[in-house]
C-alpha cells in the first residue's frame, strides 16, 4: 500500500499533502495537550510496531503482496491522534531511509494509512466494544473488527488514488502518465485481496498486541478502552505496569522480521515502470496501456538512500542469510531512530499528563 512516486500525478501528490496538514496539525496538538511525557515515550515504542508490522510481507491472492500497518493498534493504545502521528513518521522514515514509498507520494501514503486507517478503526472499536465489552471475547473481537475496517477502507482511498489518475492526466494520444489502471481494475486489485489476507492480518495482530499490552502494562493505555472508563470497569489500571514485556516482543519481531521476505512479488500498484508494463499485458485488458511516465526519475532516485541494505547483500552475493540480515539491520535502525526520537520529543513535555500520575515503566 506504499505508493511509490510517479504513481500519482503531482497535482494528486499536492492535494493529498495539503488534505494532511489541518491533521498533523490537529493530532500535534491533541497529542501534546494529552500524553504526558512516559506515554510520549510509549509512543515511539507504537511507531516502532507500526514500523516492524509493516517489514511483514504476506502473499496475496493474484500473486502480489501485502502488510499489516498498525494503525489501528496503536489508536487502540493511544487514541487515533497519536496513531496518525507515529504511523506519519514511520512512513517517513521508510520513505528517506529505506525507499519504501514515495516521496512526493509521502501525503497520499499518510493519508491512506495514518489516517483514514486508525480514525476509522477507533471508531469501529468504540462502536463495538461499546456493546460487546462486558463480554470475555468482545473485546478481542472489536479490536479484530477494526482493524479489518480500517485497513480495508485504507485500501480502498489508495485503490480510488490510483484509479483516477488514468481518467485524469493522459498524453496527447491518449496514453496514460501515471498509474495506468482504472478504478474499475485497481478497486478490486487492492480491495478484495486486503480484505481476504492483510485486513485479517491487521485485525489479528491488533488484537493480539493491543491484549498483550493490557495484560503486562494496561495503565500505559489511554486509548478508546481508556476514556470510555471500560478499563477502569475490569480493574485493569489496578495492575502493575511493566514495559519490559513490551520491549521483549519488539525485539521478538525484530529477528522475525526476515520473514517478510519468504513473500515473493511486488505488491499491487508498487512495481516499477517494467512491471507495471508487464502487468498491463498480464491484464488481458485490450483498453489498457502501459504508462508513459512511470520511469520518469524523481526526487527519490536522488537519495543516497533507498534499499542499499538490500542491495548490498544482493551485490555482495549474500543469498538468503545475507539479505535477511540486512533485513534484521534494518529493523533494528528503524526501531532505534523511532524510540530515540519520540524519547526526545518525550522531554519537551510535561511529566504528568491528564490520564494522571506518570507511571514508571
Amino acid at each position: 500500500m506504499h505508493i511509490p512516486d510517479n504513481y500519482l500525478s503531482p497535482q494528486t501528490d499536492a492535494v493529498m499533502a495539503v488534505a494532511m496538514v489541518p491533521v498533523w496539525v490537529h493530532c500535534i496538538k491533541k497529542v501534546r495537550a494529552t500524553l504526558d511525557r512516559e506515554h510520549m515515550a510509549f509512543l515511539g515504542i507504537c511507531a516502532a510496531f507500526s514500523f516492524l508490522l509493516m517489514m511483514f510481507n504476506v502473499p496475496l491472492p493474484g500473486g502480489t503482496t501485502g502488510h499489516a500497518v498498525g494503525g489501528a493498534l496503536i489508536a487502540l493504545l493511544l487514541g487515533p491522534e497519536a496513531a496518525a502521528i507515529a504511523v506519519s513518521v514511520a512512513l517517513a522514515l521508510q520513505a528517506l531511509l529505506f525507499g519504501d514509498g514515495g516521496v512526493l507520494s509521502f501525503g497520499a501514503n499518510c493519508f491512506n494509512m495514518a489516517f483514514v486507517l486508525p480514525f476509522v478503526a477507533a471508531i469501529v472499536f468504540r462502536a463495538l466494544n461499546s456493546r460487546l465489552h462486558d463480554k470475555s471475547w468482545g473485546t478481542s473481537v472489536s479490536a479484530i473488527v477494526s482493524g479489518w475496517v480500517g485497513l480495508c477502507l485504507a485500501a480502498l482511498c489508495a485503490a480510488i488514488e490510483f484509479g483516477i489518475q488514468p481518467m485524469l492526466f493522459t498524453n496527447a494520444s491518449g496514453a496514460p502518465l501515471y498509474c495506468p489502471f482504472p478504478l474499475s481494475v485497481a478497486i478490486p486489485a487492492m480491495l478484495i485481496p486486503h480484505m481476504l489476507v492483510a485486513g485479517v492480518i491487521e485485525g489479528v495482530a491488533t488484537a493480539a498486541i493491543y491484549g498483550f499490552i493490557k495484560k503486562t502494562a494496561p495503565s500505559i493505555i489511554v486509548g478508546p478502552e481508556a476514556v470510555d472508563g471500560q478499563l477502569a470497569a475490569e480493574g485493569a489500571v489496578a495492575k502493575k505496569t511493566s514495559l519490559v514485556p513490551t520491549l521483549i516482543l519488539v525485539a521478538v519481531l525484530v529477528v522475525a522480521t526476515p520473514l517478510g521476505l519468504l513473500a515473493t512479488g511486488d505488491a499491487w500498484g508498487e512495481w516499477d515502470a517494467e512491471g507495471a508494463a508487464t502487468a498491463v499485458q498480464e491484464a488481458g485488458d485490450d483498453g489498457l496501456q502501459a504508462s508513459v511516465g512511470l520511469d520518469t526519475p524523481t526526487f527519490a532516485d536522488a537519495l543516497p538512500t533507498g534499499d542499499y541494505l538490500q542491495a548490498y547483500s544482493e551485490e555482495q552475493g549474500l543469498g538468503f542469510a545475507g539479505q535477511a540480515a540486512m533485513y534484521i539491520l534494518s529493523g533494528v535502525i528503524g526501531v532505534a531512530v523511532l524510540t530515540i526520537a519520540f524519547r526526545l520529543v518525550s522531554l519537551t513535555v510535561k511529566e504528568s499528563g491528564a490520564h494522571g500520575n506518570s507511571r514508571a515503566a
